[in-house]
């Protein structure tokens, strides 16, 4: 009985000793996402429409579209615009109404845009 007994003790004892040097499982580390930066404003002020240039246009190899030509012109106030047309030097011209008065308006490659 005491060599039970005995193996009882050893045994309640290892197990004792092999538990203390568990360690505990480590808690995951707490879920952070990291700052993200605000998007910025949306800015309500209007831009800046372009200038309406009294200076002759450059001509030039003009990339614009017809549609991106209207709506520069557009940007510059300028309404009503008919007749819109790229020219043998790549400006693109028609006719458009400003302040109320019919102009011919040009607009060069490099976005000028001219009102006579």
């Amino acid at each position: 009985m005491s060599r039970t007994l005995l193996s009882a003790i050893a045994l309640s004892l290892a197990t004792t000793f092999a538990y203390a040097q568990t360690t505990p499982p480590a808690q995951p580390p707490a879920a952070t996402t990291p700052a993200m930066p605000a998007p910025p404003a949306a800015s309500t002020a209007p831009a800046t429409p372009p200038a309406i240039n009294t200076a002759p246009l450059e001509p030039g190899a003009n990339s614009f579209t017809e549609a991106q030509a209207r709506r520069r012109l557009e940007d510059a106030g300028l309404s009503a615009i008919t007749d819109l047309a790229k020219d043998d030097q790549g400006v693109w011209r028609g006719r458009a109404t400003r302040n109320g008065t019919a102009v011919a308006v040009g607009l060069d490659f490099r976005g000028n845009i001219a009102a006579q």
